[in-house]
């Protein structure tokens, strides 16, 4: 919500890479440094590019041990 500046209600199924402004390369990358520093992990290069939707940003985290 931070990188892209939006609120709890655009957190949906329909939230994904480029479907809002902020969410373009530059702010996809602003997202995963986020996400590393935030969690203490590294994501895997697979990973970042597959992370292309809010749900398939869960599965991946969890991925990593990350509990939601």
């Amino acid at each position: 919500m931070t990188i892209f500046e939006i609120d709890a209600g655009q957190l949906t199924d329909g939230l994904q890479y480029q479907s809002i402004k902020a969410w373009d390369s530059v702010g996809h990358m602003a997202l995963m440094a986020e996400l590393e520093s935030l969690f203490d992990i590294m994501l895997e290069m697979d990973d970042v590019v597959d992370f292309g939707s809010y749900n398939t940003g869960i599965k991946t985290l969890e991925k990593y041990g990350i509990e939601f």
